[in-house]
């Protein structure tokens, strides 16, 4: 892989880790704020959003980390490795689990008028495109999985060439 390439995605993930670090940092509290004046009949809302809005923000950070890694690995040219398996796991797992956020985050808001309807199928329809990407990584791993099992039988090859020779 080229180096503009790599650069690249790293200026991205820098700019996108940074941002999603503000958010935590600032715009959360600020967000925390602005839901102390909620109506009494949905302040029980305050504290699942809360939560639910931080892990959610945690998951991205997490798969942002693991993408910066296996960016590293293939800098180096590592990545057809079983080394790799362990951040598309973590990548795949933090997606489920933010998937599961959007779905929880629909269930917290579905009871009651606090949100319209649609907002909540809304919810459901960003769970499921969230579940769709994970099997995306999922069908990726398979694909690596694959890569690493031919670089594996290559260098035995090469080995036993090497030998004959």
């Amino acid at each position: 892989m080229g180096k503009l390439p790599v650069l690249a995605l790293r200026a991205v993930l820098v700019a996108l880790l940074a941002g999603s670090l503000f958010v935590q940092t600032v715009m959360v509290p600020l967000l925390a704020q602005d839901l102390d004046g909620l109506n009494a009949d949905y302040a029980y809302l305050r504290t699942p959003f809360l939560v639910i809005t931080v892990l959610g923000i945690v998951t991205v950070q997490v798969v942002l980390v693991c993408v910066w890694r296996l960016v590293t690995m293939v800098r180096r040219g590592t990545v057809f490795s079983h080394a790799a398996f362990r951040y598309v796991h973590i990548v795949t797992g933090a997606m489920v689990a933010a998937a599961l956020l959007a779905f929880a985050l629909g269930v917290v808001l579905a009871p009651g008028e606090a949100v319209a309807p649609g907002v909540v199928l809304l919810l459901g329809g960003v769970a499921l495109a969230i579940l769709g990407v994970a099997l995306i990584v999922l069908v990726l791993r398979m694909l690596l999985a694959q890569a690493v099992a031919r670089d594996v039988e290559a260098t035995q090859m090469q080995a036993e060439l090497s030998e004959v020779i």
